[in-house]
């Protein structure tokens, strides 16, 4: 069994030919496969940040004054780097976010900074080379230089309209408070695993919890390039039945309302009340959350409920996690973060209240992309990749309740279009078959029989 990054790094050796990481083998296992098509194309992308750029001048600037100090010239060409960093997020506006390479295209100030950057880098790569060979730790800092002057040469290509293949790349720009990073992103990495699938010649087995979407392997396999593979999809160990309970409450307004946040809250109160805390509050945005906290943080006081609250970024994922378990009563609010890869089993997590079906805002550059060639194609883009990712990702969410054979809980599914539309009902088919139900005095009947039969410990 291999971690994903050191899988990838080892292809990407064995492609260029320069060394093996993993040793020769028959069978490669990846566990949590519904993350490779996004650690692939995180891995085959390019990225190129401020801070990034700003760390190769701060050392190309040092290296200069202690061990180049015979090349008078070189510390102010590491030095000029940092001005133009900021001269590039300036040009690139006050509004953060996501914006495909085109929406800047027509920035003359932007493309203006762009160029005078690429050109600040290449004079720095310039000056590094001819004293490479020096020391190792200039030829370090020189091939670092180097690269970035490419990735930047190759992201204005694209500016430019004149790359290589655009078709099958996507350049966008995520322009923070204070800095940006430059991605250029394959639109699709079905290839690139495919080949590496039919050239080694092994046996591949991909294991994950959430590949499926009712049973239906089709979206993850075209992702990853592998629509002959052979799948299997076996029950869980965890009687559902008895031990979970799904709960949508009733008229809670639609998920883009701005009362929504506000509802979703005053339908968990309740919920608490009667589980004693132990919850995880998941929101698919950082601005639900926030607003959240204050609504929740207000409800506490009036009505006298001594729940700790932790939220996401008051302290690193583990510290909360640990003081998560340590209290045994507390509320959680977390985002993307603690929608996978989190584990409390026992009785301080017995409630996961979810405020959105997860759908990807479709203003991503990349997913924009995707979905703009899928439909190009003919196909239906929500039905075939909206619809399944966010299917996949609720899939996650929910997967933080049941965590043993012993563990009892509520999972209250806050959005409408659940029930409303008809697409819900095949996301009610991909979560676990819990009991399901609309009324909040099951869901405190469900509680209260744990309180009288004693959880079994775990």
């Amino acid at each position: 069994m291999v971690n994903h990054h050191l899988f990838f790094a080892d292809v990407t050796l064995r492609d260029e030919g320069l060394a093996e990481l993993l040793p020769a083998c028959n069978t490669i296992i990846l566990d949590e496969a519904h993350q490779l098509p996004d650690t692939a194309t995180l891995f085959f992308g390019e990225q190129t940040s401020a801070g990034q750029l700003a760390e190769l001048a701060r050392d190309a600037e040092a290296i200069a004054r202690s061990q180049l100090k015979d090349v008078p010239d070189l510390p102010d060409a590491g030095a000029a780097i940092v001005p133009l960093i900021r001269k590039l997020r300036l040009a690139a506006g006050e509004a953060a976010g996501k914006f495909p390479q085109q929406a800047l295209a027509g920035r003359r100030d932007f493309v203006d900074a762009l160029e005078a950057l690429a050109a600040g880098i290449d004079r720095l790569a310039t000056e590094m080379r001819l004293v490479a060979e020096r020391s190792e730790d200039i030829a370090v800092v020189a091939r670092r230089a180097e690269a970035a002057a490419d990735g930047l040469a190759r992201w204005q290509a694209g500016l430019r309209g004149n790359a290589e293949a655009p078709e099958e790349w996507i350049r966008w720009i995520d322009i923070g408070a204070q800095g940006w990073q430059l991605h250029a992103s394959p639109l699709s990495v079905a290839d690139v695993f495919r080949r590496q699938v039919d050239q080694t010649g092994r046996a591949w087995i991909l294991t994950s919890a959430t590949l499926a979407v009712g049973r239906d392997f089709s979206h993850y396999t075209s992702q990853i390039g592998l629509g002959d593979a052979a799948t299997g999809c076996w029950d869980s160990p965890f009687d559902y039945a008895t031990q979970g309970l799904l709960y949508v409450p009733r008229g809670l307004p639609a998920p883009n309302s701005v009362e929504h946040t506000n509802a979703v809250v005053d339908a968990a109160l309740p919920v608490l009340k009667a589980s004693g805390g132990r919850a995880f509050l998941l929101f698919t945005t950082l601005r639900a959350l926030s607003a959240a906290r204050e609504r929740l943080a207000a409800a506490f006081e009036r009505e006298r409920l001594d729940f700790p609250v932790l939220v996401q970024g008051d302290g690193s994922k583990t510290e909360l996690l640990l003081r998560f378990r340590a209290l045994g009563n507390a509320v959680l609010l977390g985002s993307a973060s603690f929608w996978e890869g989190v584990d409390v089993p026992g009785d301080a997590l017995s409630v996961v209240v979810i405020d959105k079906l997860p759908f990807a805002p479709p203003d991503d550059p990349l997913l924009a992309a995707r979905l703009a060639r899928l439909a190009a194609d003919g196909g239906n883009a929500f039905m075939e990749w909206q619809l399944p990712q966010a299917a996949i990702s609720l899939k996650q969410g929910a997967g933080r309740l049941i965590r043993t054979e012993t563990d009892r809980g509520v999972l209250m599914l806050c959005d409408p279009r659940l029930t409303d539309k008809p697409y819900g009902r095949r996301i009610w088919q991909s979560l676990p078959p819990m009991k399901r139900t609309r009324e909040l005095a099951e869901v405190v009947a469900f509680f209260a029989a744990g309180a009288q039969t004693g959880k079994p410990p775990t």
